[in-house]
């Protein structure tokens, strides 16, 4: 079992590093897709960010052994494939129709479902704090869509379809989580990115149209390399922070990504508001979103706030 280093701050200093890459992520994702379809964005993405660990990994000379995944762990490479690149362009078709701050806060649903399917699945535990974590998340969904919860409810329009479509990538995300936490007890986590991010790169092949790229203005053709190289450094920092600090605090802090996006549109909206819009949401909008973050984090927390509880019950039996 992998126990953290106990450098926290550290620890602690990479996951505000991802918070923040993928929270303004969306907001550069949302300026490419004006001139390129989501499958060939996520080709490149993909292409760029595998293709980089290819060359360090091959200079380093640790490339993946495929000998030592066996027949039996064959099947969790094409699971974790399908499940990532389902993920990358599910939430930029969702993305192409919905607001940077909405697609970012209805990903945190990826989270939950992986949570309900490791209790399915790995038959892990199901605390009483991750319960009441779950119910906060919901009932802030509810406040934020408060302004559109009848259209959400009663017609399938562009919004409607941009927030289903997101829900649809999160679920299948749960896939590529669960093929990888099983592909990390053979490979590292570099490995397991290399070979998942080039295979599905030449998955997407049949599917994508490299020379949109020339129809990119300069601003879009930075913002599409800002893309790619933000792929590969939000999830190495990602994966180093799960190094160094326990993985249930890296997750509660992830949660605030919705936040850090929020506060980037209304940033980039006052700064380029011929590029940016700010969101059009109301304060039981804003309130809805910071529920959703804390039941985020406090479904992240449960266990070890039950763990927490339990211990100091002991202590003070004890004396």
């Amino acid at each position: 079992m992998h126990v953290s280093s106990g450098r926290w701050a550290y620890g602690l200093f990479l996951a505000l590093v991802t918070a923040v890459l993928w929270g303004i992520l969306p907001i550069k994702l949302k300026q490419v897709l004006q001139a390129m379809d989501p499958v060939t964005v996520t080709w490149f993405r993909l292409l760029v960010s595998g293709g980089c660990l290819l060359v360090y990994l091959a200079a380093v000379r640790r490339l993946p052994d495929w000998r030592r995944l066996g027949p039996r762990g064959a099947w969790l490479v094409p699971l974790a494939v399908g499940g990532l690149v389902g993920n990358y362009v599910l939430y930029l078709m969702g993305l192409n129709l919905l607001s940077p701050g909405t697609a970012q806060l209805v990903v945190q649903m990826g989270p939950i479902l992986l949570l309900v399917a490791s209790v399915l699945v790995f038959k892990e535990r199901f605390s009483l704090g991750q319960g009441l974590g779950l119910l906060v998340l919901l009932v802030g969904f509810g406040l934020f869509f408060n302004q559109r919860l009848a259209e959400l409810l009663t017609s399938l329009g562009d919004y409607t379809a941009g927030v289903l479509t997101v829900l649809a990538a999160s679920a299948v995300w749960t896939f590529y989580a669960l093929g990888q936490k099983q592909l990390l007890s053979v490979w590292n986590s570099l490995q397991v990115m290399m070979v998942i991010y080039l295979s599905c790169a030449l998955l997407l092949m049949p599917w994508v149209h490299p020379l949109e790229v020339l129809a990119l203005t300069p601003l879009q053709g930075w913002l599409l390399l800002a893309c790619c190289l933000n792929t590969l450094v939000a999830y190495g920092a990602f994966a180093e922070a799960l190094a160094h600090w326990e993985a249930s605090r890296v997750s509660a802090t992830l949660a605030i990504t919705p936040l850090v996006t929020f506060a980037a549109v209304a940033w980039a909206a006052w700064m380029w508001p011929e590029y940016v819009h700010a969101e059009q949401i109301n304060g039981l909008g804003y309130g809805g979103a910071l529920l959703v973050v804390l039941g985020s984090a406090l479904t992240a927390l449960g266990p070890s706030l039950i763990e927490g509880v339990r211990a100091r019950r002991r202590r003070g039996g004890a004396r």
